[in-house]
């Protein structure tokens, strides 16, 4: 029984599925640290680090599980943000919004990925006892 819970927690796709859904959370607190400090003077926006979907990728494309587990998504300053005005606030309330969006539909999405792996769990579990 515990190679197959192992199986199932060692395949890619749950490993992917869970460091994007890490990515995701740690992006939903920059996003309310961004908001939250949106009149705050000389606040630069922050972000996961840009490297990281790249290393990212490169993890799942080569099916490498131990790279896939070994990331640890960071936050940066985002340095593509431009200040909207004189106080050198680099935050545009417009842009955090979409960013909650699109990041609300990813976590959204991952969850169901990972809670789909769960599920067979369950199953497997249940099955192995009835």
């Amino acid at each position: 029984m515990s190679g197959m819970i192992n199986a199932l927690f060692s395949q890619p796709s749950y490993v992917a599925s869970k460091v994007s859904l890490d990515t995701t959370a740690l992006r939903a607190e920059a996003i309310s640290s961004n908001i939250a400090n949106l009149e705050k003077p000389g606040y630069k926006r922050i972000d996961v680090a840009p490297t990281f979907q790249a290393e990212l990728n490169r993890a799942i494309s080569s099916h490498d599980i131990s790279k896939m587990a070994g990331l640890q998504p960071q936050l940066a300053v985002d340095s593509t943000a431009i200040a909207g005005n004189r106080d050198g606030n680099t935050v545009q309330l417009e842009t955090e919004l979409l960013n909650l969006s699109q990041n609300t539909m990813a976590h959204t999405l991952e969850t169901q990925l990972v809670s789909g792996t769960l599920g067979k769990l369950r199953s497997a579990i249940t099955a192995r006892s009835a």
